[in-house]
């Protein structure tokens, strides 16, 4: 009689599971929605430690080229790939009260990574964002000067010292300059990465860029499948990493104690006065957890993108000798008696604006940009995205569209010159998103970029390491989700003639 029990509970169960594994991969054909066909267990996410998502997502792009969506499966769960400029402008921006919650997510057992900019929704996500803001205003973003300066100095003589270019890992050592100009402006305490590439603030900074295949699966976890992240307790942050960095913030925060903020000047005097403010800010609870998860998501955020793109950029500028020189010609008119560039001076000058835009185009850290429906939104008479339906918009396979940047495998800083910038549809270049949820700390990087090129072309030409990968040779990481370098990168630095 058991046996009869068991064999009957065994046959309801593989019938259930076979009538909803044909539901769910009919999902997107019933919509008439185009779509590859998903894996019985991973759905569409077997490219997942494989490559990067940019990559994929290029991929995908170019299987269906005319398509303005496409049908994937997270797991089971059925997501939206979104392929045009049209509809990423309704999702970003003019219909994004329906998308303003991002999908990712962590869980109670990791506040440190699920509390901050990223991966928090409203209201939290509100309150930090209105409250940080305050710090990225022209006139504290031009208080840097004497930061960038010292560490562009540094970044100088730490090139100068080194005997063997083809060791230089431009990621590494974009990420020790990166990690100095963002833990000093952001937390105002003086670090020295990009002296000897040791430091503790980039002891932390390294933990963060550094992906095995475990932290690789949870990242995975924790931007498509949400729910393995709390069943695992997957976290953002290796939690080694986290411990050491509330060590280096509390030594900050007692270092301001006392001080009564009104006008933050930095993140974490924008930080501490939101705990001031607290406890409770519009219905809101202000705890540490929320203040340290803030702190390390903009470290994060900071080092790493930046870091990645002035990696990409000289990679890049080492194979192109003439835009080399169109540099050089428009930096050299704007350097001081002294031998520095001036923070707005640097930001008017379209040549070197336009590199650094090209570089984004081709590179873009980010090059996806993830929702979530609040309620169930019509895109047309055929298709209805349902509420809860993850929605991805596919900023880097327009990227590489030739109908929008003709001859998209080509570096060609042109394009973004003015009088051909205006050219470019509006919604397919979206390297720092668009909308509310758009990259708030979009100027101090793109800062600590341009001074970093500027003062290394007046001191050094590029040239390619022989037998070196070519750009579009080189690989991404695979375990990580931001589209950064994935193997050691490096050129020779040619002093120039004085």
């Amino acid at each position: 009689m058991i046996g009869v029990l068991v064999s009957a509970i065994v046959v309801c169960l593989v019938s259930w599971v076979y009538l909803r594994w044909r539901s769910v991969k009919q999902y997107w054909a019933e919509r008439g929605v185009p779509f590859l066909p998903p894996h019985p267990i991973w759905g569409s996410l077997t490219f997942l430690l494989k490559k990067n998502p940019g990559s994929w997502m290029i991929e995908m792009y170019q299987r269906f080229p005319k398509a303005p969506v496409i049908g994937i499966w997270l797991y089971w769960r059925p997501g939206l790939i979104i392929n045009t400029p049209e509809l990423a402008k309704q999702i970003l921006l003019k219909d994004n009260y329906a998308f303003r919650d991002r999908f990712l997510g962590g869980g109670k057992h990791d506040p440190i990574g699920s509390l901050n900019l990223l991966t928090t929704n409203d209201p939290l996500w509100g309150v930090v964002r209105r409250r940080i803001t305050s710090i990225f205003t022209g006139s504290k973003l031009r208080a840097l000067q004497p930061l960038v300066d010292i560490k562009c100095n540094q970044l100088i003589t730490r090139i100068k010292n080194t005997e063997d270019y083809s060791k230089l890992n431009l990621r590494y050592l974009f990420a020790d300059y990166n990690t100095d100009v963002f833990g000093t402006a952001a937390f105002g305490v003086e670090t020295h990465a990009i002296r000897t590439g040791e430091d503790p603030m980039r002891t932390v900074t390294q933990s963060f860029m550094t992906f095995d295949s475990l932290r690789g699966l949870g990242w995975s976890s924790i931007f498509f499948f949400p729910e393995m992240a709390r069943i695992f307790k997957f976290t953002l942050f290796p939690k080694w990493s986290t411990e050491y960095f509330k060590k280096i913030f509390a030594i900050v925060v007692e270092q301001r104690k006392d001080k009564v903020i009104k006008d933050p000047k930095d993140l974490v005097d924008a930080l501490l006065k939101m705990k001031q403010d607290g406890p409770v800010i519009d219905g809101v609870e202000i705890t540490d957890d929320v203040i340290i998860s803030n702190a390390a998501i903009m470290l994060l955020g900071g080092f790493e993108t930046s870091g990645s793109v002035l990696s990409f950029t000289l990679y890049q500028l080492a194979h192109e000798p003439q835009i080399q020189q169109k540099i050089y010609d428009e930096v050299s008119k704007v350097v001081g008696e002294d031998g520095k560039f001036d923070i707005s001076k640097l930001m008017e000058l379209p040549y070197i604006n336009a590199v650094v835009k090209e570089t984004l185009r081709l590179y873009s850290p980010m090059g996806w940009l993830d929702r979530e429906a609040t309620q169930d939104y019509q895109i047309d008479e055929k298709l209805t995205i349902k509420k809860g339906t993850p929605v991805y918009v596919n900023a880097i396979g327009m990227h590489y569209d030739p109908d929008y940047f003709p001859e998209p495998l080509k570096y060609n800083p042109e394009r973004f010159l003015p009088g051909n910038e205006q050219n470019n549809k509006p919604f397919t270049y979206l390297p720092f998103g668009e909308g509310p949820r758009n990259c708030i700390g979009m100027r101090f990087g793109l800062i600590s970029i341009r001074h970093a090129v500027s003062n290394l072309i007046m001191k050094y030409k590029f040239e390619p390491i022989p037998g070196a990968p070519k750009p579009m040779e080189v690989e991404f990481e695979k375990n990580g989700l931001l589209l950064v370098p994935g193997q050691h990168m490096a050129i020779n630095f040619i002093p120039r003639e004085v």
